[in-house]
């Protein structure tokens, strides 16, 4: 968006000047000079390549995590009543198979609580809980790295953007050439590396936020399923 602003502001100022020209002496005024974005990037200087990276990294990690986190929130809709009609008919065998075969973080609790079974209720509860909290460190793994490449991308951009503005007004103190043209130009392309981590860690950061939202609705899921299995052995067998 800056860089838009700068560049509708050199148009403004330049602009009616050539066509005021163009007008006294009857020729087309010239076509306004375009940049493209591959350009336009590669004037960002050397600090666009830890951000291309930290983009990638940032892109390869969101998706690993959101297959992971999908996969993990997936359960069978008659898992549970197949539970509960193995575990009331006294099969206990073949509800800890139903449990083990079946895929899942939810499943692989349910399979903790039955191996308890025949145990006070707190240690069953306990059992679970623990499971659980494995299964959601796991969900969690890597997640952190969105975090810290929405912290370090935007600062990556303002350092390239400071490294770039002294070098300007190094060269403008050399050669004296203060002119509109040569600060907005030099201004310009050393806010690409600002706007570069600026998105970078925006999206970093959306995507942090959007796993840990699929996280916490499997966690849901699964304290569900665990205060549904605590009621299934408190109920009195067939």
């Amino acid at each position: 968006m800056l860089l838009g602003l700068i560049t509708l502001l050199q148009d403004s100022l330049l602009q009616p000047k050539a066509d005021t020209v163009a007008q006294g002496i009857g020729v087309a005024p010239a076509a306004t000079p375009q940049i493209h974005l591959i350009d336009m990037l590669m004037k960002g200087g050397v600090l666009m390549i830890p951000l291309g990276i930290l983009s990638l990294v940032a892109v390869y990690v969101f998706v690993e995590r959101a297959i992971t986190i999908s996969k993990a929130g997936k359960l069978p809709d008659n898992f549970m009543p197949m539970i509960r009609d193995q575990i009331t008919s006294g099969n206990m065998q073949s509800a800890r198979s139903l449990a083990k075969n079946t895929a899942g973080p939810i499943a692989r609790m349910i399979e903790k609580g039955i191996q308890r079974i025949g145990k006070p209720i707190e240690n069953i509860e306990k059992s679970m809980e623990n499971v659980g909290k494995l299964e959601i460190y796991g969900m969690e793994k890597n997640l952190v790295i969105l975090s810290i490449i929405a912290g370090i991308a935007p600062m990556f951009g303002f350092l390239g953007t400071i490294a770039g503005m002294i070098q300007t007004f190094f060269n403008i103190s050399i050669t004296s050439d203060i002119t509109l043209g040569t600060i907005a130009g030099g201004i310009y392309v050393k806010m690409i590396t600002s706007a570069s981590g600026l998105i970078i860690g925006i999206v970093a950061f959306i995507g942090y936020s959007y796993l840990n939202a699929q996280i916490d609705k499997v966690v849901n899921k699964m304290e569900g399923a665990s205060a549904e299995f605590i009621d299934i052995l408190q109920e009195p067998t067939r």
